[in-house]
Order: structure tokens, then C-alpha cells, then sequence
């Protein structure tokens, strides 16, 4: 096939060599490869730096929780205290109510006492009334009869028996009764006396005794009031010390969280350094199997292949929900270099149907290679490229569910068909991809 004159075309930033890459552009790759490394691992873009406390601020926060521990117990402490004293003087106002009830109730039976006594001493003053009365009338009788007459002299001056018979019997009755009225009397004047000072020591003593128990049960009742009102201040203050504690321990959490975050997000990012730094050492190792390939490669007709990418294969050449997959997907991160597998000229490179954008070579052997979903392309229709050459970066445009390169092999020339598997095809030049 009759080889195009070499035409000027556009090369990718900074890398006028037609074989490798410039060293600037080398850097740009790695940094894009890095960037595509993460983003492939899922890390998404780079996260902010979240706040790292320092240990001062954590030390402070600690101390702070610990003084409102402190506090707390103490006045934890101080409440029950409290509420035992509380205790305490509750049940002494307790018992001084009762003995005051107490007090009362012997005031009353002391007053129920008087009140019998008074009863007793007029039932004594209406004795000495009826005696006197008695005495009055046997006086009266005495004074008609004449006051001179004796008991033997009325007994004489008698007109007949009867008349003696009932006098003797009348002198009798009035000499019995008499003495029981004057006993009656001195009795009664005695009762008198003793129900008046009984009743007098009672009153008295009962009303000492509620007086004192009264004073009691007030002072009792005061105590009691002292003593609640202490026990409302100390758990008021109790209560405002366990929100300073929960604030405190808040505030720890809180700083401890944030340390913690930055310590996850420290990890993160070693970790996705790590990571990018394994694709880059990859990636640069397939670069150098490439630029290795290049330089020793080559088929037995004597037209060289490499290795359009480096990646991992990610769908293989075949029928697919009742179509065909005409190639073979390469997935590797945006920017990740490709490779023109064989020499050959540019037949078409831009705007592709289904691709997004492609690059279409025409070999020297007569077969075509496809390079689809690229992101960039540094050729143009008419350039003639080298084996090895970079020719695009991987991308995810047109139809693509993630960064890869679809490579296609079409042996009899045509642009659009005649496409065969292309991992058989490489292998039989030397070029081995795995995973088909």
C-alpha cells in the first residue's frame, strides 16, 4: 500500500518526540494518572481538610470534664447529706406533732377532770345545804320546845307512854342524824378543798405540757422548712452542675469527633497516595513494557504491535444482549496514555458516533486500528505515526458507562467493518492481553 508524505500535525502539550513522551509531559500523565487512580478507587475528589484540635484544646476539654465530675460528685455528696438531715428533721417534726397531739389530749382529760371535780364539789356544796337545812329545822324545834329542855327532861315531861315512846324515838333520830349532818359536812368541805386543788394541779400541767409542745412542734416545723429550703438549693445547684458536666462531656466528644475525622481523613489520604502511587509505579511499568515493545517488537511479516494501553480488560470481544461488542475495552483512568499499536497514517481522528471522539489508523500491513471514547487526541487526519507513539488519552465520552479505551482491529482496511477479535489477532504478533 502506497505510504502518505509525512504531513506537520499536532502533537500532544510538550512532547515534540516522535517516540516517547517529553519528560513535562511524562509528569502531566503521572499527575493525571494519580488524579484517575483515586477517582477509579472511588475517593472521589479531594475532600477539604476537616479540623484537627490540638491537644491543648483536647487537654483543656478533658480537664474541664474532669473538674465538672469533681463538682458534681461533691455536691452529690452534699445532697445526700441533705436529705438525710432532711430525714432527720422530718421525723422529729413527726414526733413532735404527735406528742403535742398528745399534750392536747391530756389538756382535754385534765379538763374533763375539773369539769368531774366541779361536778363532785356541788353535789358536796348541795350535801352541806340539805345538812345545815336539817340542823336549822332540829334547831327550830328545839327553840319551840324551849331551849332549856334536855333529853331527860323531855322525856319526862311526857303526859303518857306513847307520847314518851315517840319522844324517846324522835331524840334518837335527831342525835344519829345530826352527827351524820356534821359529818356529812366536814366531808363535803374536805372534798371540797382537795377537788378544787386537784382540779387546779391539772389544769395546770396540762396546759404547761401543750404549751411546751406546742413550742416544740413549732420549732420542729421551722427546722423542717430550714432544712427542705437547703435541700432545694443544693439539687438546684446539683442541676445546674450536671449541665455544666454534660456540657463539658459534649464539648469533649465533640473535639475527640473532630480529631478522630482528621485522623480517618489522614489515613484516607495516605492511603490514596499509596494508591496513586502503585498506579503511577503501573502505569510506568506498562509504559516501559510499551517503550520495550516498541523497540524490540515485531511480527515475523515484519510489521510491529504493541500494546494500545495499559489498564485492566474489562469487556472482551463478543455478542452482547443480542449485538456484537466489536472490540476489546481497556478500563483505565481519564488521561492514562494510548498508544498507536502499529505504524501507519491517521485516517480519521475527532467526532465519532457512539465513540465520543476516535482515532482511525491505517497500518503499513493494510488493517485498521480503532481507538474509541478517548478523551483527548493529539493527531489529525493525514499524520503518520510510529509504532509505540501516543496518539490520545482515555477518556469516557460518547456511549460509556467509565473511563477505558474500546480497541478494534479491522484486517481488510475498511473503516467500518470487517472487525475481528482483536486479543487473538495481537497475540499472534506478540502482544498478549489478558482476561479474554
Amino acid at each position: 500500500m502506497p505510504q502518505h508524505p509525512l504531513r506537520r500535525r499536532r502533537t500532544p502539550p510538550a512532547a515534540p518526540a516522535r517516540r516517547r513522551p517529553a519528560p513535562g509531559v511524562r509528569s502531566r500523565l503521572l499527575v493525571l494518572a494519580m488524579t484517575g487512580a483515586l477517582l477509579a478507587a472511588g475517593t472521589g475528589p479531594a475532600l477539604a481538610e476537616p479540623v484537627n484540635p490540638s491537644d491543648e484544646q483536647l487537654g483543656q476539654a478533658q480537664s474541664a470534664q474532669d473538674q465538672a465530675a469533681a463538682e458534681v460528685g461533691r455536691i452529690a455528696a452534699l445532697v445526700a447529706a441533705a436529705e438525710s438531715e432532711l430525714e432527720r428533721v422530718q421525723f422529729l417534726a413527726e414526733a413532735a406533732g404527735t406528742a403535742y397531739l398528745a399534750a392536747e389530749e391530756s389538756r382535754q382529760l385534765a379538763q374533763a377532770a375539773a369539769d368531774q371535780a366541779m361536778r363532785e364539789l356541788a353535789a358536796a356544796i348541795a350535801a352541806v345545804t340539805e345538812a345545815r337545812g336539817r340542823i336549822a329545822d332540829f334547831s327550830r324545834d328545839t327553840y319551840m320546845n324551849g331551849s332549856s329542855l334536855s333529853s331527860a327532861a323531855a322525856l319526862l315531861d311526857v303526859e303518857g307512854p306513847g307520847e314518851l315512846v315517840r319522844k324517846a324515838a324522835v331524840l334518837e333520830y335527831v342525835a344519829d342524824h345530826q352527827l351524820d349532818v356534821l359529818g356529812a359536812l366536814q366531808a363535803a368541805e374536805a372534798q371540797q378543798a382537795a377537788a378544787e386543788a386537784g382540779a387546779r394541779t391539772a389544769r395546770d400541767q396540762a396546759a404547761a405540757a401543750e404549751a411546751a409542745a406546742a413550742a416544740a412542734k413549732l420549732e420542729a416545723d421551722a427546722q423542717l422548712a430550714a432544712q427542705e429550703s437547703a435541700v432545694g438549693q443544693v439539687v438546684a445547684q446539683k442541676a445546674a452542675l450536671d449541665q455544666q458536666l454534660q456540657d463539658a462531656q459534649v464539648r469533649l466528644l465533640q473535639l475527640q469527633g473532630e480529631r478522630n475525622a482528621f485522623e480517618v481523613w489522614q489515613a484516607q489520604q495516605r492511603a490514596a497516595e499509596e494508591a496513586a502511587a502503585r498506579a503511577a509505579a503501573e502505569a510506568a511499568a506498562e509504559a516501559a513494557a510499551v517503550r520495550q515493545e516498541v523497540v524490540s517488537g515485531g511480527d515475523p511479516g515484519g510489521h510491529g504491535y504493541v500494546r494500545p494501553a495499559s489498564g485492566r480488560t474489562s469487556s472482551c470481544y463478543g455478542a452482547r444482549w443480542g449485538v456484537t461488542h466489536f472490540g476489546v475495552d481497556i478500563a483505565a483512568p481519564i488521561g492514562t496514555p494510548i498508544y498507536a499499536a502499529t505504524t501507519g497514517t491517521v485516517v480519521r481522528a475527532g467526532s465519532a458516533t457512539g465513540f465520543g471522539l476516535a482515532v482511525y489508523i491505517r497500518g503499513d500491513d493494510g488493517a485498521v486500528t480503532v481507538y474509541g471514547h478517548v478523551n483527548r487526541h493529539f493527531v489529525s487526519a493525514g499524520d503518520r505515526v510510529g509504532v509505540g507513539e501516543q496518539i490520545a488519552e482515555v477518556g469516557n465520552r460518547g456511549q460509556s458507562t467509565g473511563p477505558h479505551l474500546h480497541f478494534e482491529v479491522h484486517p481488510g482496511g475498511a473503516l467500518y467493518g470487517g472487525q475481528v477479535d482483536p486479543v487473538p489477532w495481537l497475540r499472534a504478533r506478540g502482544i498478549s492481553i489478558s482476561g479474554c
